[in-house]
């Protein structure tokens, strides 16, 4: 069974409801970035940080998984999938993929600002106030700007293994996530889905100029001919 490796971004999920990074009216407007995502702001102001990601959370259980999300799932039937996602959301899971990795974490786990590896399940709003067992703080599961990517030398294993390799809704700028597509075997077909692509067609690589739910249409049309 072929191994596909799905490398997603905020454009897999933008038709779900949930606005992308980038974007002019993205969640992050209003908002300095070096206040709400990084671990400097958080010690600056935390109300102000847990509040922005209560925010995000809250949204999360007002959108579905979209139908790019559903056909990655279906995909499963067919081929050994892993999802690579730069996203925070769970509507990978939510769309029925039992292999979904989050490089920068996930908006409904929050963990130990003593023990990076105290993770628990959180569906609530986080304040002030709610800890650990071991009496600290609890913070947002996310990777801030500045920190380490904890599962990135897992993903690099993961693209190692790739036959077919699809990206969709990233523009593979942002490092050490935008590295990942050179791991993969050398001559491994590529798909890259995105409405504005900042790359060309060239040997082993197909680009898409879709939005994701169209795109990956096409990408299955093109695996199952």
């Amino acid at each position: 069974m072929k191994h596909i490796v799905i490398l997603t971004g905020a454009g897999m999920s933008a038709e779900s409801g949930i606005k992308t990074f980038r974007d002019a009216d993205g969640l992050w407007e209003g908002y300095n970035v070096m206040e709400v995502a990084t671990a400097e702001g958080f010690s600056a102001n935390p109300e102000l940080v847990l509040d922005f990601y209560n925010q995000r959370r809250r949204q999360l259980f007002e959108v579905e998984p979209n139908t790019a999300h559903y056909n990655l799932a279906a995909l499963e039937n067919e081929f050994k999938v892993t999802i690579i996602t730069q996203n925070v959301d769970d509507l990978h899971e939510r769309a029925g993929s039992t292999n979904a990795i989050h490089l920068h974490g996930e908006l409904l786990k929050v963990r130990s600002t003593f023990d990076d590896k105290d993770v628990q399940h959180w569906t609530t709003d986080l304040i002030l106030g709610d800890i650990c067992k071991k009496g600290y703080q609890l913070r947002p599961h996310i990777v801030w700007f500045g920190e380490d990517v904890p599962m990135i030398p897992k993903a690099i294993d993961i693209c190692e293994t790739a036959d077919i390799l699809i990206i969709i809704g990233t523009s593979m700028q942002v490092y050490p996530a935008a590295s990942l597509m050179h791991y993969v075997p050398k001559n491994t077909p590529t798909y890259f889905i995105d409405p504005k692509p900042n790359v060309d067609n060239k040997k082993n690589l197909t680009v898409i100029v879709e939005p994701a739910t169209v795109g990956i249409k096409k990408v299955i049309d093109l695996l199952k001919s």
